[in-house]
């Protein structure tokens, strides 16, 4: 990968250069947005530091690379922390400077900047990335700004203050003095203010004078004047203003110890300057055509499509699904643009678009054809149609044409309202794996955060790691973490619901190991953050694992948590019980037994949150339909096989045990954001047997007790699966029923 860095002259941009190298990146230009004025030593710019920009001009003969600069011609004008492109907004320097960059060197594909904490630079570099199909790199994102400043000093970067502007930091002190010489400082003034160490409050800027990337020179700062702009206040703001400074000739390359497996080999010994013209264009980039204009739907009749939607008014889950493939279909992108376009005008039909959509399940029958759907997806699903953020994702194979389904298949969360908190981080990072394209990792939504499914891919290199299932299952939990933490949180003790998806590639002594390396890390976790003293009441959440044909990337295991997120840490999370009376019971004929605790699995949140995972195996088939027909549950052996009359049994079971975990809980029907119900293709029955069962179920349980109100379409939706089951040893369940119901 060829890539251009946005360079400053500052610590962290020089710093990203070096983890780029690492990471099997190639620089091969330099990027730099400058006043407009050469005697101005600072803008008032959100995005650009601009002290000491007189001296950068020297970096293309240090690193022998080309160095292509522009003048800052535009203004902070879009103000949002989303950006959208605004004429005359400083961003479209950056995106004219890029623009030429890709242009003379067009096997440029990604982008380096040395964004460590600021979201507001982050996803400004990441629009201008994505308008320009280059990738964004950003190395330095959410690390440790502690070990950061350790790791830059000590792989060699030399750089010295040229601003400061913060309590503890005094101009006649402080300017022009080396970062290593002020580490001690930083950190006291971190334990008494609280300032970021690496100076990303603004605290202080840097200018890089030496690092191993400069293979050909170092920069010797001969003589500044210091500029005061604020003289006597509790926090003066002093910046350096270069009068003189030299090249100082490096004769051999920097050696590298033998530890250091970085290879500079590739920076050369020559480097031009190139300055950009040109005004900032109105529109760059060209629009996008329209759903009409870009989507030619084959026509399809109304027998073929099965909606399903829970009946909660201010938060509803919608499913949307072909009930066989079209013979002429051209694959899984045809059908997924029916379904989506059907999924588009039920949200409209509510008043509602894409962009009160929290979560996408997006179901495929064939995983060869991701790029393709992706295609499709992103023709419906995008950033400005989304300007809250687009909705979390997880993307599965299901066994669709075995199950008589078509070839694509969605299930959307959808809220009433804009209050949910999306991360959606492009950039290639340390951190978490990126999403490159309309979907983000995680949304936050009244406390419930949906996040997107996790795989075990290496953030820095976006592969997955090559030690195996248990291996890939732990990266995939650190990952979940990570992105847990950007709100404060942990899996280990605020997840309700995992879910984890297990790829039939995967084999079973290899499934027990994924869950055993799941209950360790989980373990090992909780204990660290109870060390921590978290305030956090400790959740103890259900397990549902499923077996798919195959994963995104060939992935062995792909995990999907879901995470209570109180705004008041105090919050309980114990059941309380609210017995009701159970009507069912009686007209249906079952009776509590012990048995039925063993199918059932619960995390509640009182007043707040019901989830219920309902596995239904063979012997609960065989227990089930002898209570029914009055026989030994010993004498009947299903074999893995079960007729029409017992899956009407168990259906009516499953609903009643549903209604009963939720109502002695003090939930209702009417709570139920969505349901899910998993069932084998391999059972010998039709999905829309199974399907009309359950609705059958349902409509009987609203005839017999008046208190259950549901619509016309079902609220639940079935999925077909290869397998299901509450632990990876046993993905053999009959019916496995997934619930998740909340109150406001």
């Amino acid at each position: 990968m060829k890539v251009v860095a946005l360079v400053s002259g500052g610590k962290d941009s020089c710093y990203a250069m070096m983890k780029c190298i690492q990471y099997g990146r190639e620089i091969v230009a330099l990027a730099n947005l400058m006043p407009a004025d050469d005697s101005v030593d600072e803008l008032d710019s959100f995005m650009y530091q601009t002290v000491g920009h007189q001296i950068i001009v020297s970096y293309a003969e240090c690193m022998g690379l080309p160095l292509f600069r522009r003048r800052i011609q535009g203004s902070t004008r879009h103000q949002s922390l989303n950006y959208k492109t605004t004429p005359g907004d400083e961003v479209e320097d950056m995106f004219m400077l890029l623009n030429e960059v890709k242009r003379q060197i067009p096997s440029i594909t990604a982008v380096s900047s040395g964004a460590i904490a600021s979201d507001y630079q982050r996803l400004r570099v990441e629009s201008v990335c994505s308008r320009l199909g280059l990738v964004s790199l950003a190395y330095l994102w959410k690390q440790d700004q502690s070990l950061l400043l350790q790791e830059m000093i000590t792989n060699g970067i030399l750089a010295i203050t040229v601003k400061v502007a913060a309590i503890g930091l005094e101009p006649s002190k402080h300017l022009g003095k080396e970062i290593a010489f002020l580490n001690t400082h930083l950190h006291k003034l971190k334990e008494l203010y609280g300032i970021n160490v690496c100076g990303e409050g603004g605290e202080y800027e840097t200018l890089t004078l030496d690092c191993p990337l400069f293979v050909n020179a170092r920069i010797v700062l001969d003589e500044f004047q210091t500029v005061l702009h604020s003289p006597g206040s509790i926090a003066s703001v002093g910046v350096i203003h270069p009068l003189t400074f030299h090249l100082e000739n490096k004769e051999t390359a920097i050696s590298l110890s033998n530890n250091d497996k970085t290879n500079y080999s590739s920076l050369g010994k020559n480097g031009s300057v190139f300055e950009v013209q040109g005004d900032c264009p109105q529109r760059s980039e060209a629009r996008c055509q329209s759903n009409a204009e870009s989507t030619n739907l084959a026509e399809v009749s109304d027998d073929r499509i099965y909606i399903s939607r829970t009946k909660k008014d201010n938060i509803f889950s919608i499913c949307c699904w072909l009930q066989d493939s079209c013979k002429n279909s051209a694959g899984s992108h045809e059908d997924l643009a029916i379904v989506l376009k059907h999924i588009e005008s039920q949200l409209t039909g509510y008043g509602f678009g894409w962009e009160h959509v929290l979560y996408i399940h997006l179901y495929i029958a064939d995983m060869n054809e991701f790029a393709t759907v992706n295609e499709t997806y992103v023709r419906f699903i995008t950033q400005d149609k989304c300007p809250f953020g687009v909705p979390s994702r997880s993307t599965i194979e299901l066994p669709m044409l075995q199950a008589s389904l078509g070839r694509a298949y969605i299930e959307v969360l959808v809220a009433n309202d804009n209050s949910k908190n999306v991360l959606h981080v492009q950039s290639i990072s340390l951190w978490a794996p990126s999403c490159i394209g309309p979907y983000s990792q995680a949304t936050l939504h009244k406390e419930i955060l949906h996040m997107a499914g996790q795989l075990g891919l290496d953030p820095a290199t976006m592969t997955l790691c090559n030690e195996g299932p248990s291996a890939e299952m732990e990266r995939a939990l650190e990952n979940s973490e990570a992105v847990a933490n950007v709100f404060n949180c942990s899996i280990s003790i605020s997840a309700i619901v995992f879910t984890i998806y297990c790829s039939r590639n995967t084999p079973l002594p290899e499934r027990l190991k994924i869950q055993e390396k799941q209950d360790s890390f989980l373990k090992q976790m909780r204990l660290l953050q109870l060390e921590k003293g978290s305030k956090c009441k400790v959740l103890y959440p259900i397990f549902l694992y499923v077996l798919v044909p195959d994963l995104p990337k060939r992935a062995f295991v792909e995990v999907k948590p879901i995470l209570f997120v109180p705004e008041d840490t105090e919050t309980a999370v114990t059941s309380v019980q609210n017995p009701t009376s159970f009507t069912v019971a009686n007209c249906w004929g079952f009776q509590h037994a012990q048995w039925h605790e063993s199918c059932i699995q619960k995390c509640v949140v009182s007043g707040k949150i019901c989830a219920v995972i309902l596995s239904i195996t063979e012997d609960h088939v065989a227990n089930i339909c002898s209570e029914s027909l009055g026989v030994n549950a010993k004498d009947v052996d299903y074999h893995n096989s079960v007729s029409k009359g017992d899956m009407e049994r168990v259906s009516r079971f499953c609903v009643y045990l549903l209604d009963k975990g939720i109502m002695e809980n003090g939930f209702s029907w009417e709570d139920t954001m969505n349901l899910r119900i998993n069932f084998p293709t391999n059972s010998g029955i039709q999905l829309e047997t199974v399907s009309l069962l359950f609705k059958n179920a349902m409509n009987e349980l609203v005839e017999i007790d008046r208190r259950v109100q549901i619509g016309k379409e079902p609220i639940f939706n079935v999925v077909p699966v290869l397998g299901s089951g509450s632990s990876a040893a046993s993905m053999n369940n009959i019916i496995t029923c997934e619930l998740f119901a909340r109150k406001f």
